[in-house]
């Protein structure tokens, strides 16, 4: 629409002069914001262009031809607008681009310029043209913040405002206009959480405040997602726009819940906890002051179950109480800590009192929200083991079928229903519990078995038994607890019987004559089968099969045979009867029958007689414990005519105790006997015929004999309450009686007390006593069961009970419940708080206890009531008062509780009550600033620090009433506190989330500072925090800058690199703010240029990562800091390595071992390291080390790997060394250069230790070094520096062939770094086996479990000791066979020996000449002598040495730790020319070494060895030559037991008393290794020197010489020496007896000026133990035995 506002914009008439109007308003209103892009290559009057207005209504013509004005735009702002002249419309050019009422454009108004031109006048007129840009619902609102937060605690009620931050600008917001723009809020359904869905609800859709619909349970959810919809209020509602958010609402935990128990046990998936028991257990009599506190199992602890309610200062504690518990009296015994749930005992509990005490423990929470929890807590008393086991009955009664496989219980009872349970029980143990006793049968034990375990235990068989054989066992059976034994009880096992025998008959065949005149019934004959088994088992059952033909009859029971009814025998008749007998057991279990044959033969009748009894009268006695039936007595009598005979008791019997069956005259038991009521019976019995006349009568005597079948009884009228008095001993108590009807030891009564015989003690005759003073405090009252038993072997037992009363005297002193008291009291509490109750109990009945505080100063404090002991305040207690006073926090005294109507003197306790005043917090924190400031950059990173807030707490420092924490004031602040927070302990005010904020904006965020003091203070403080404009904000012109590497050698000062950032109209200041921690570097705060600011080292520091920052100078001038992401940056720097470091050694002393065999080139060592990298750490190693006579190395080491490697062979040189020293240079040989010392030590198998492991080879190889690092720190701990080596690792092998690849050998050997030679083996082996049980523990780790060292053991010994004593018998046998044969047989052979006799004396005399030439006392020659002594002698040979050896010390300037470091030899040690002991030909590897013999070196006066070059040995061209070694002798070393092992080089004396060892044939000695050892005595006292003083093996000396004849050449040892090379070989000493006598040889004595003769050789000759121990030739401690 087109407004004018003047009268000239009406419609004019085209023909009317062109005239223009003056000034218009032209208003368009757009109703669209937006206009779609069209293309701009449109002609104009077709532009397809929003039509603004359709005509202008300006007078005249603007277009050709007869143009009369002419209209331009003028302010045309963005070309937005386009002027159509022709038709006077305007278009809106919306071409590539869009018009935009909203922001970021904000064109709400297009104000454009309309130029009319009156072409005709020239006058120009303006049109304003004002296009409104109305608004369109195009946007959509959107929430400021991605996410929003809020925290709920769970209590909070349900409809209260639970979030506000949509409120201000933190909300939703729509940059539409009008309604368009305006936002209310809404719930939507949340699929994904569909139980958020009615935790809130919107109070108000404009602002947004959310109320909590229903309750929250922390419990049960901890978080909730509820998407909050905004949508715009668009008049048309289906064009309303909406946006969504995630409120993220998080339950804080409430107090709701009460603590609960640990552990926990959930049941079934549920919250609830399973009932829980807490267990502990005292031995009885135990002092408190030993168990206190008590273990418990498991700890006593409870947790409240809202575990996480913040602060922490608003957890509630947790107290715990015993509510109650049973017995009744557990307050006397225990105590419950109600903080910390310590339990204590108070005082000793007797198990017999109180075997278990089962309590309730209570916790519930300090803070008056009680919530209880509860739990069991048992507390058993254990037994001190002072009473003896016992069981149940004092017999048992058992039974088993003797058909019963093996493994069948015994039952209690005849039919085998039940099993026989044995009961022992131990009054020491609960009657609930196994009392694990140990059953011992004394009897039958290969028979009988009883379960070793369990209350009831049970006898098993063990292998079948036999009725017939033995129809019971009888054993005794005695319990034992491993202290005490029961008494013995009896157990009677009864086999029962099964039908396992068959009835049988005594004879094949019976023959029987019967008379015509024997009446039908009348017996033929009596037939007995017999079976062995029991009842119907054994009842046998007779039939006669055939052949009585009806004219016999058989008794199916009896067996007897009688005459049929009606028949009468006819004379001369004969019959033969088959009888057959069976028992009458059940048909499956019957056994075979048996049949018998009786002939029956009828004759005339005979004469008749009475029948005879055998004896006229029997006597017999008989057990009142017989059983019924039993068969006492057969009175069978005889008659002639074999008439049935009837028998009859006639007198005696007027009870009818006994059966006499009528026909067979067996006497029985009918009825129980009873020995106590008749004790012995007189029968009268008869037999008669049944004719007249024809009875006999006899007498029967029957004594009963007792049995122990009656109990002691106690007399029932005595009286059973008894009292006696306490504290005295052997006071009468009361006395019992009881009686046993039994006869002889079994009705003799004995009286014992079963449970307290420690306390009370009885007379034979029932009458108590107390055994020891009584203490009724202890116990009051004693039931004691008093036994009373006969004497009969197995005793029958009765108890009874009675009640002793102790009666109290007043004896006791008060005693508190606590040894001390702690309690806390908040200072400023109230006068007359009641803060404590002191308790005293005083154990007598009657006690008067009074309290008083004894400490002077605590009465000016505190007051104490006498009667009842509570201890209250006597005056308001200050804490910081007390602690300027000197007396602090903690207040100690003395309370003193007295009875008053105790002993003389009274008793008296005193017991520490210690109360500490606890600080009430009196000061809140105060901030050092009301108001804070900060800026933040819009786009700050989460975790920017803005500014730090401080404050102080004047509570007592130390105290949690002073120590200050912050947190955010969320009520005051809620949208500037869910984007910022401030750090708890630090106080730094940091971004909370990722920013992205409009710039100047000012945010409030209040601030809380807390204490922990009691109650919490706090105090606030606001922060006030703006967002910086971008421009204020450098950017840097790279995110990360990396600059070329410095070297690590750079000086302060070496620029690294220069960083750059830019900022309008700003001075920029850089810093470094991390990474920098160690201050290396510095940054230039004005240029940006990093430089080094102190040394680097890439040794340590091999890259830098360094965070800068560009702040504006304004910013930090203001002390303020504003990081963003644009204004901070990373640098990396790397560091050049330079070769800086000389190569490092892991140590400075390597120390080596290399066997006798061992091969050339065969690894040793492995050497070094370095610091530095690349090329620099690549090192170059060499050896410095002096060659052998060959021009040989000892020792080469691998160039690059550092590996040192053997060059030579090392045979005959055991106990020598070489050292040496290695240069490692860096950068492959071409940088720095360090050395190290290397000692490489000769050892065999002498030196070695088997160590035997239960695990294969392959696991010690692969723990090889775990295993010697272990092993090797036992060693050192006696051997400092000590090194272990291992030589070999096998599988196990036990002096054999056969090899057990389970378990392994390991051979070692150590070195001693002060000698540099191997340890003794036997030390070795000590310092091992005595700390096996250390290195075994410590090896669990790497070879398991089951892996440890079984054994340490020698090297098995191969030579045998009868073979080499047989050796040395045949060679002694065969030189004096050849000796007889020479001198017979060989004259020329003894001209040759006396010219040899010749030559070795003259050289004997030269000998003497060059000693004799010695300076005394090792001094220099004195002047004119010759310096060429074998020239003087005419020796050129020797002379010609000599010269070449001018340059050698003497021996008093030699130094022990010379020869070992230029030699290798050791100084002290024998030198050897062949192997030295004996074994077996065809070994490999001798398991002790190689055989050698012991050759005496000669000595020239510098002490040089004279020897003879054995260089030809490999191969060398100076075979033969005879040269000189520098040389050094420990002589003090050869004479001591303990060799070099016991000495250190050091403190060895050099060359003294070298003719100490000068011998002649002495004795032969057989080593337990199988070495035999010859030794030589001391000769004339003179001699000149000693070599080694034994011979070894199979080589022996002549009695006529003393020379060495070799027999196989030895091989060389590298030596240094000055001027020459030369190898060790044989020197020769040609002597004899005669030479030695003849020539007076000489020592030469370091110590001495001139020279004394020795002492006589009586005085100097050892005796045989001391040449087995103290000779030189046993430095290796060997065992021997003398032949």
């Amino acid at each position: 629409m087109l407004l004018c506002s003047h009268a000239c914009c009406t419609a004019f008439v085209q023909q009317s002069p062109p005239k223009c109007c003056g000034h218009s308003k032209v208003i368009v209103r757009l109703l669209y914001s937006k206009i779609t892009n069209v293309s701009q290559n449109i002609d104009p009057v077709n532009l397809p262009f929003s039509l603004l207005s359709p005509g202008l209504l300006i007078n005249g013509r603007a277009h050709d031809p007869g143009r009369t004005i002419s209209l331009t735009l003028l302010d045309n702002y963005n070309y937005w607008v386009i002027l159509e002249p022709k038709q006077q419309r305007l278009y809106l050019n919306s071409t590539g681009r869009r018009l935009d009422r909203d922001p970021p454009n904000y064109i709400t108004t297009i104000v454009v310029q309309v130029q009319c031109t009156n072409e005709l006048v020239g006058t120009v007129i303006l049109h304003e043209v004002r296009i409104v840009v109305r608004d369109k619902n195009d946007n959509t609102p959107r929430f400021q913040q991605p996410r929003y937060y809020v925290a709920v605690n769970e209590l909070t009620p349900v409809g209260t405002t639970i979030f506000t931050g949509f409120s201000g600008n933190n909300g939703a917001t729509d940059i539409d206009d009008g309604p368009n723009g305006h936002i209310e809020y809404s719930i939507l359904y949340n699929p994904g959480d569909p139980e958020s869905n009615g935790t809130v609800s919107v109070a108000n859709t404009l602002s947004g405040y959310l109320t909590l619909a229903e309750r929250l349970n922390y419990e049960e959810r901890t978080r909730y997602l509820v998407i909050v919809q905004a949508n715009d209020r668009a008049p048309y509602p289906p064009n309303r726009r909406t946006a969504t958010t995630t409120l993220t609402v998080d339950v804080l935990d409430g107090d709701d819940l009460g603590p609960m128990f640990l552990p926990c046990i959930l049941v079934n998936n549920t919250r609830d906890c399973n009932p829980l028991v807490y267990r502990a257990a005292i031995p009885e009599f135990t002092e408190p002051s030993k168990l206190n506190p008590l273990n418990v199992t498991p700890s006593i602890k409870a947790v409240d179950m809202d575990r996480n309610i913040q602060p922490p200062s608003d957890r509630p504690g947790i107290l715990y109480y015993i509510l109650v518990g049973q017995p009744a009296t557990y307050p006397e015994y225990f105590s419950l800590n109600k903080t910390t749930a310590e339990l204590r005992v108070l005082q000793p509990i007797s198990r017999d009192l109180y075997q278990k005490f089962t309590l309730i423990i209570k916790a519930e929470q300090d803070n008056g929200h009680p919530l209880p929890a509860f739990a069991d807590l048992i507390i058993e008393i254990l037994d001190e083991n002072n009473q003896a086991p016992y069981f149940e009955f004092a017999t048992y009664q058992g039974y088993v079928s003797e058909s019963s496989p093996v493994g069948t219980t015994i039952s209690a009872s005849a039919n085998l229903t039940g099993p026989l349970g044995i009961i022992a029980l131990d009054n020491d143990i609960e009657e609930t519990k196994d009392p694990s006793v140990q059953i011992t049968m004394d009897d039958y034990t290969t028979i009988f078995t009883l379960t070793p375990t369990g209350i009831t235990r049970y006898l098993k068989l063990l292998k079948p038994v036999d009725r017939e054989k033995q129809t019971s066992y009888t054993f005794t059976m005695v319990a034992s607890d491993g202290v005490q034994q029961s008494d013995p009880v009896t157990v009677n096992i009864v086999v029962i019987d099964a039908n396992d025998n068959t009835p049988t008959f005594a004879q094949v065949s019976y023959s029987v004559e019967v008379f015509t005149d024997m009446q039908p019934g009348e017996t033929v004959l009596q037939l007995t089968a017999a079976d062995a088994d029991e009842g119907l088992n054994g009842l046998v059952t007779y039939e006669i099969l055939a052949g009585a033909q009806g004219d016999f009859v058989i008794s199916n029971r009896t067996g007897r045979i009688t005459v049929a009814p009606g028949v009468t025998l006819i004379v001369g008749r004969s019959y033969a009867l088959t009888v057959k007998a069976f028992d009458n057991a059940p048909e499956i279990q019957r056994r075979y029958i048996s049949i018998t044959t009786v002939y029956i033969e009828v004759l005339p009748p005979n004469n008749q007689s009475p029948p005879r009894f055998p004896l006229l009268t029997y006597s017999l006695e008989v057990s009142e414990a017989m059983r019924i039936g039993a068969i006492l007595l057969n009175l069978q009598a005889t008659d002639r005519e074999n008439d049935p005979i009837t028998y009859n008791i006639v007198s005696g019997d007027p009870q009818e105790i006994f059966n006499l069956t009528k026909t067979i005259g067996l006497l029985l038991l009918g009825k129980p006997l009873d020995r106590e009521t008749t004790d012995q019976y007189r029968l009268i019995v008869t037999a008669s015929d049944g004719f007249p006349g024809s009875t006999s009568t006899t007498t029967v005597n029957i004594v009963v004999t007792d049995v122990n079948d009656n109990d002691p009884e106690f007399d029932p009228t005595m009286f059973t309450n008894f009292t006696v008095r306490e504290e005295a001993a052997n006071l009468f108590v009361g006395q019992v009686t009881a009686t046993d009807p039994d006869a002889g030891a079994n009705g003799q009564v004995q009286y014992r007390i079963v449970n307290h015989p420690d306390l009370f003690v009885i007379s034979t005759n029932g009458t108590i006593y107390t055994r020891v003073p009584l203490d009724r405090e202890l116990r009051s009252q004693y039931d004691l069961v008093v036994e009373a038993s006969d004497g009969a072997v197995y005793p029958r037992r009765t108890t009874l009970t009675v009640s002793v009363q102790v009666i109290d005297i007043d004896d006791n002193s008060p005693v508190f419940s606590k040894q001390t008291y702690i309690v806390n009291v908040p200072e400023n509490s109230p006068v007359g708080t009641i803060f404590l109750t002191l308790t005293a109990v005083d154990a007598d009945l009657f006690s008067n206890v009074t309290y008083r505080i004894m400490t002077e100063s605590a009465r000016q404090l505190f007051s104490l009531n006498p009667i009842t002991g509570e201890l209250a305040v006597l005056q308001t207690l200050d804490f910081e008062d007390l602690a300027a006073m000197g007396m602090g926090a903690n207040i100690t005294f003395q309370v003193e509780a007295v009875d008053q109507g105790g002993v003389t003197p009274p008793g008296v306790a005193t017991v520490t009550v210690r109360i500490t005043v606890r600080d009430m917090n009196d000061f809140s924190p105060v901030f050092t600033q009301d108001l804070y400031k900060g800026l933040v950059a819009p786009n700050a990173e989460k975790g920017t620090i803005i500014t730090t807030v401080f404050a102080e707490d004047q509570d007592p420092p130390g105290t949690p009433a002073s120590f200050v924490r912050y947190r955010v004031d969320h009520t005051r602040s809620p949208y500037s506190g869910s984007i910022f927070d401030v750090e708890e302990l630090t106080g730094r005010v940091v971004t909370k989330v990722n920013l992205n904020e409009e710039p100047s904006l000012t945010f409030k965020l209040y601030v809380i500072a807390y204490d922990d003091g009691e109650p919490v203070k706090s105090n606030s403080s606001v922060v006030e925090i703006t967002v910086l404009q971008p421009s204020r904000i450098p950017i840097f012109t790279q995110e990360e800058y990396k600059f070329p590497p410095v070297s690590e050698n750079a000086l302060p000062g070496t620029p690294v690199g220069t960083i750059l950032a830019a900022a309008v109209n700003q001075t920029i200041y850089y810093s470094i703010v991390a990474g920098n921690e160690l201050g290396h570097f510095k940054v230039n705060s004005a240029t940006g240029v990093i430089s080094v600011a102190k040394g680097l080292d890439y040794e340590n520091v091999t890259s830098y990562v360094l965070r800068v920052q560009a702040d504006s100078m304004l910013v930090v001038m203001s002390n303020l800091r504003v990081p963003s992401k644009s204004n901070t940056a990373k640098v990396f720097i790397e560091v050049k390595d330079e070769n800086d470091n000389p190569p490092i050694f892991s140590r400075q002393l390597y120390i080596g071992g290399v066997t006798e065999d061992t091969k050339i080139f065969s690894s040793v060592l492995k050497i070094a390291t370095d610091k530095d990298t690349g090329n620099y750490s690549s090192m170059a190693y060499r050896l410095i080390i002096l060659p052998t006579a060959e021009g040989q190395d000892s020792f080469v080491i691998e160039t690059y790997t550092g590996i040192i490697k053997s060059a030579i062979m090392f045979r005959n040189m055991r106990r020598s060394y070489f050292k040496f020293e290695v240069v490692a240079t860096d950068d492959y040989g071409k940088g720095n250069s360090g050395k190290a010392d290397v000692v490489v030590s000769v050892v065999n198998a002498l030196d070695m230790q088997v160590v035997v492991s239960t695990v294969p080879p392959t696991l010690i190889e692969e723990k090889k070094e775990d295993l010697i690092r272990i092993m090797e720190q036992k060693v050192q701990d006696q051997i400092p520096g000590a090194k272990l080596i291992v030589e070999s690792i096998g599988p196990k092998r036990d002096g054999s062939e056969v090899e057990d690849y389970s378990k392994s050998d390991m051979m070692v050997y150590a070195i001693d770094p002060l000698t540099n030679r191997a340890i003794s083996s036997k030390e070795l082996q000590g310092f091992l086996e005595g700390n096996k049980l250390d290195i075994n523990k410590e090896l669990k780790p790497y070879l398991g479990e089951e892996g440890r060292i079984l054994d340490i053991r020698d090297p098995d010994v191969v030579a045998s000791v009868k073979k080499a004593a047989q050796a040395v018998g045949y060679t002694e046998g065969a030189l004096l066979a050849l000796a007889i044969i020479i001198i017979l047989c060989c004259i020329p052979a003894i001209l040759i020996v006396m010219v040899t006799y010749k030559q070795r004396q003259a050289e004997c005399a030269k000998t003497a000449r060059i000693q004799m030439a010695l300076p005394p006392g090792g001094k220099a020659a004195p002047a004119g002598a010759p310096t060429n002594l074998y020239a003087e002698l005419g020796d050129s040979s020797i002379s010609s040495q000599h010269d070449k050896q001018q340059q050698l010390l003497r021996p008093s300037l030699l130094r022990p730790e010379e020869l070992s470091m230029e030699s290798g030899i050791d100084p002290g040690q024998d030198y050897y020319s062949q192997d030295y002991y004996n074994y077996d030909q065809g070994y490999d590897y001798p398991p002790y070494g190689s055989r050698r013999r012991l050759i005496p070196p000669m000595y020239d006066e510098y002490g040089e060895m004279i020897m003879e070059d054995d260089s030809y040995y490999y191969g060398g061209p100076e075979a033969g030559r005879k040269k000189r070694i520098k040389l050094v002798v420990d002589r003090e070393n050869e004479t001591s037991s303990t060799g070099e092992e016991s000495t250190t080089e050091t403190q060895r004396p050099r060359l003294s008393n070298i003719n100490s060892h000068s011998s002649i044939n002495g004795n032969i000695y057989l080593a337990q290794n199988g070495t035999i050892v010859r030794t030589r005595r001391l000769p004339h006292p003179n001699n000149l020197k000693v070599g080694s003083p034994c011979r070894l093996g199979k080589q022996f000396k002549k009695l006529d010489k003393l020379g060495v004849t070799h027999e196989e050449p030895p091989p060389t040892i590298s030596l240094k020496t000055f001027g020459s090379k030369t190898n060790i070989a044989k020197a020769l000493i040609d002597r004899n007896s005669s030479c030695v006598s003849d020539e007076q040889e000489t020592s030469v004595d370091n110590h001495k000026d001139s020279r004394e003769t020795l002492e006589s050789h009586s005085d100097h000759t050892l005796s045989d133990e001391e040449e087995l121990w103290m000779g030189p030739w046993n430095n290796l401690h060997i065992p021997m035995t003398k032949l």
